[in-house]
């Protein structure tokens, strides 16, 4: 049986490619949902295989999509450290404890989103972050190595960027170009894996159709939001997602 054939398995995987295709439209964060999702019916290691291809198809539609408002300031800083962070993934995969380190990142995350939420109840203004370059290059190494791991990078890249306070569009087209470097960074370390069987390449291939619906709806949406609310948005599904994050990694 293929792996599409089981009724529950494509339910979920569904859902999983629906929620990449939200992040991968402007919905920073939600992504890292994908994962651990389609890991409730398939091995880890093969979810997140299956779901690389879906990723770098709907990197395409976002990219484009934001071509226009990125900064590269933020991705120059970002990058290095995120290839540590793959290499370090890459490297450590048989001896990282999957469920304490999504565990970890769900603390932080929940943390963070309500802390963002506090200081900005209300709509009062705070100053936008301008912490040093060298920061964001430590952010991305934990971004790398979430992403390598579950595809679940999202969390460290919003509590560096967020804090920034860019205008909405140029946030999601930074995190766009930032991610679809790092899911071809990720490519070779998933060949070396070799995390690419028949039947995965099969079922990323029948899932494309609605990673590319999915993504161009989210992004239309996300062109049209009022920029006040984005970051309140952000910070409410940062909230949401540690609180996930953070309870499967201990239920694990």
């Amino acid at each position: 049986m293929s792996i599409l054939g089981d009724p529950a398995t494509l339910a979920i995987l569904v859902v999983a490619v629906v929620l990449l295709g939200m992040a991968k439209g402007g919905l920073a964060g939600v992504g890292a949902l994908a994962t651990p999702l389609a890991a409730l019916v398939l091995p880890p290691a093969t979810a997140a295989a299956l779901l690389l291809p879906v990723l770098i198809v709907q990197d395409v539609i976002s990219v484009w999509s934001f071509r226009k408002t990125w900064d590269g300031w933020i991705i120059g800083w970002m990058l290095p450290g995120a290839a540590l962070g793959i290499l370090a993934g890459w490297y450590y995969a048989e001896r990282v404890n999957e469920a304490q380190l999504m565990a970890a990142l769900g603390a932080i995350t929940l943390a963070f989103g309500l802390y963002r939420l506090w200081v900005e109840r209300g709509g009062r203004i705070v100053a936008a972050s301008r912490s040093p370059g060298w920061v964001g290059s430590l952010f991305g190494v934990a971004t790398g190595l979430t992403s390598q791991i579950a595809h679940a990078g999202g969390p460290p890249f919003q509590m560096w960027v967020t804090p920034r306070r860019l205008p909405h569009l140029v946030f999601i087209g930074t995190s766009s170009v930032l991610f679809a470097l790092i899911n071809w960074m990720k490519v070779p370390a998933y060949l070396a894996l070799g995390a690419f069987p028949h039947e995965v390449v099969v079922a990323a291939l029948l899932l494309m159709p609605l990673a590319i619906v999915s993504t161009l709806l989210t992004v239309r949406w996300m062109k049209r939001i009022n920029p006040e609310r984005f970051y309140v948005l952000i910070y409410v599904l940062m909230v949401l997602l540690g609180a996930k994050l953070l309870w499967d990694g201990l239920a694990g």
